[in-house]
């Protein structure tokens, strides 16, 4: 199995210039970057022009100007904190109606409904609504709506307790979590098979269920082909960043429920050391 080596706090410096480098212009929006927000080379100067294009509700110009500017960052605590504002940038991006190189805008047709566009191009009823600022599943033929048409997937690093989001293979959001006490959280590749909201925890010999503080799982459960493993909520945040679960992947449940809405299932989950 190919190894993927994943970057810790404690090294996102060389974690963050690791991801910087990589990226490349992959067409017209990462090129044609409006000019008015760039006055020099230098790496300050970039991450001026990127708080004055975020200021100014330019997002993703905002977004490539901060990757610009990472490249000549020494500081660890500012690199850290710029590659914080990247993936609020990065969330900022897809739940909204901005369109980027991983999305693409689809006309509403005759007999269409959220769940079949959602299972067409593989993504989310929740994402969709949260991209196109939609209060219901309600939509009109016609309408003109924004969906993401990237592959997501997810890598657990085990030995540093984070969960990254990929998408097209670039990270766009890490996550602290709980994995397994005694390394009991299994390696390998996985698929998200189901996906439970505010799920029932049938632990043995009783039913545990959504409301009761007892309930392990949280506000949002997806399970791996994989019986009895997933990823899912909290109701004990503050041991999060440990090796301390009984073998699943443990998240905080604002973060898992933004997961949740984000990838579909058949969503790839590969979980290393």
């Amino acid at each position: 199995m190919r190894r993927i080596v994943i970057i810790s706090v404690a090294g996102m410096v060389f974690f963050a210039i690791i991801l910087a480098a990589i990226i490349q212009p992959k067409n017209k929006n990462r090129e044609n970057i409006n000019m008015k927000y760039i006055k020099s080379n230098s790496g300050n100067a970039f991450l001026e022009e990127a708080q004055s294009a975020e200021n100014e509700g330019q997002i993703i110009e905002a977004k490539l100007l901060y990757e610009k500017a990472m490249m000549d960052i020494e500081d660890a605590s500012e690199l850290k904190n710029v590659q914080h504002k990247i993936e609020q940038l990065n969330l900022g991006i897809i739940f909204s109606p901005y369109m980027d190189d991983c999305s693409m805008k689809y006309v509403v047709k005759p007999n269409d409904v959220l769940i079949k566009i959602a299972k067409k191009f593989k993504t989310t009823v929740n994402l969709i609504k949260r991209a196109n600022n939609l209060n219901s599943d309600i939509i009109r033929l016609g309408q003109v709506l924004k969906i993401s048409n990237c592959e997501f997937s997810i890598v657990v690093d085990k030995s540093q307790n984070l969960l990254f989001l990929k998408r097209a293979g670039d990270v766009i959001k890490t996550y602290t979590v709980s994995t397994g006490e005694n390394n009991s959280t299994p390696l390998g590749n996985f698929k998200i098979v189901n996906k439970l909201e505010n799920p029932t925890w049938y632990k043995t010999g009783a039913i545990i269920e959504p409301n009761d503080p007892d309930n392990l799982l949280g506000s949002r459960w997806m399970g791996f082909d994989l019986d009895s493993y997933g990823i899912h909520g909290t109701n004990k945040p503050e041991e999060l960043g440990q090796q301390i679960t009984l073998g699943c992947v443990r998240m905080n449940n604002e973060d898992v429920e933004e997961l949740f809405d984000i990838v579909p299932v058949g969503t790839e989950a590969l979980i290393v050391d």
